[in-house]
């Protein structure tokens, strides 16, 4: 028999304020979904869904290509996926918000001495563009924002080149995003930063960039890490390196924009929700396949496994497709700001957007008291091998829910690869395995699946 044990606020004795149930109830409560949990996970692996989110996320990305915030290819995508998730007997709705809208245009650098040599560029978003002639400057090539303080001098009039080595994106992002400034700073005309993967095949890889208020705005794209250190060895030799780089790059007025929307709504508390989501923008290069089409396509995937199997959760299952998530999480920031008032129904917030590789383990960002549940969970993915449950649950879209204190709960895979290919021409449906993208939305779906089921919402 289950027992439940209330604490009494003094002041009104008949209001329990806090429910603590013993971890047993609630091992035995998770435990009884291991049908259902296995019901999912054979319809997804080895069942008629067997490699459909591949196939969709293939049709998808076929069609459409690639799609940049504030491009007319990202409002094709938003109409492609309503039809889509409509036709799919989903209950999908668009939800308004206004988002950046930077335009590349054309972009080309070339090395003029100690040799002639074409550089591969991207331009980084936001970045201003160069005047239809170019910038023509000596360059100075520094490994670290350290070494540029240090020779501060030297940096005046030049394009100044960061080969900082990769250490890890958390960290080596810091000079795509801050670069620019901080060379700017100390007089430099442009920044030509080597690109922040830890493998390269002559690739450049783009990225969302952002200028301190009260700098002046100077224009700014990646280099390869071949280009980078090869300029560095150059500077080594004490040759002298000149530059000049031509950027058509503008950014245009914000642009009219959806956060897309489908749900499976709860049979009991359709007002509670468990929100699983990837983002449907991409960078203007490759496919954005990897990311994010893949976990846009298992947040869409999970909910037609529950709806193929009859399924109905007694909280709303609710599948976001975000928009302009490249710019820094801007639709995201929209939607919470419009649904943050009703923050106490929403149970957890799920995002995918680190690739759909082989799961390894769901991370989770909650209470001692949710973690305990979760633990339970994760153990009915026994038949995949996920069973682990990791800390820190992450994404830049569902960052303010948890910072808000709502339970959070993202996926870590086999990710090794995912930064050799991460805004580059690379990120394309080659990336995919069907197998791993089968196991992904299984996973997705049995957590989201039975959360929304639980009699309890996690608690905070």
């Amino acid at each position: 028999e289950t027992s439940y044990f209330f604490l009494f606020d003094t002041s009104n004795e008949t209001l329990p304020y806090l429910c603590v149930f013993p971890a047993s109830d609630i091992a035995v409560e998770v435990a009884g979904y291991a049908d259902v949990a296995k019901q999912i996970i054979d319809l997804a692996v080895f069942g008629v869904a067997q490699n459909r989110s591949y196939r969709r996320l293939a049709d998808f990305t076929d069609t459409i290509g690639n799609r940049v915030s504030g491009s007319h290819n990202l409002e094709m995508a938003i109409k492609y996926m309503y039809n889509a998730m409509t036709q799919d007997g989903l209950d999908v709705h668009l939800e308004p918000v206004k988002i950046p809208h930077w335009v590349r245009g054309k972009e080309s650098a070339e090395m003029l001495v100690p040799r002639v040599k074409s550089l591969a560029i991207l331009g980084l978003g936001s970045s201003v563009g160069t005047s239809p002639e170019g910038i023509k400057a000596e360059v100075l090539v520094v490994r670290s924002f350290e070494e540029l303080k240090q020779r501060s001098s030297e940096a005046v009039g030049k394009i100044v080149v960061f080969n900082q080595p990769f250490v890890s994106y958390g960290e080596t992002v810091a000079y795509r995003a801050f670069g620019a400034s901080v060379a700017a700073k100390v007089g430099a005309v442009a920044t030509l930063i080597r690109s922040i993967t830890p493998f390269s095949i002559n690739s450049p890889h783009t990225g969302w960039q952002d200028y301190e208020e009260g700098v002046k705005r100077i224009p700014t794209a990646c280099i390869t890490v071949e280009d980078a250190e090869l300029m560095w060895r150059m500077a080594q030799r004490g040759q002298k390196i000149v530059v000049r780089l031509t950027m058509e790059a503008k950014t245009l007025p914000d642009a009219d924009s959806f956060n897309t929307v489908a749900e499976i709504r709860g049979w009991q508390h359709p007002e509670q929700v468990v929100l699983l989501s990837g983002h449907l923008d991409s960078w203007d290069v490759g496919q954005g396949a990897m990311d994010d089409g893949g976990g846009a396509m298992i947040s869409w995937e999970a909910l037609s496994l529950i709806k193929d199997l009859g399924l109905r959760p007694r909280r709303t299952m609710r599948t976001v497709l975000w928009t302009a998530e490249e710019q820094g999480g801007v639709g995201a920031q929209q939607y919470y700001n419009l649904h943050k008032v009703n923050l106490s129904n929403f149970d957890l917030v799920m995002e995918s957007d680190l690739g759909t590789f082989t799961p390894m383990a769901l991370q989770f960002t909650g209470s001692d008291a949710a973690r305990q549940v979760m633990e339970e969970v994760v153990k009915l993915l026994a038949p995949i091998n996920t069973t682990k449950l990791e800390t820190h649950g992450e994404g830049t879209d569902i960052s303010p829910w948890m910072q808000a204190g709502v339970p959070g709960a993202s996926l870590h895979v086999a990710d090794s690869r995912y930064f050799w290919f991460h805004h580059s021409e690379g990120d394309t449906m080659t990336v995919q395995d069907p197998q791993d993208m089968n196991l992904c939305s299984a996973l997705w779906a049995v957590v989201a699946y039975v959360v929304a089921d639980l009699q309890d919402m996690l608690p905070r």
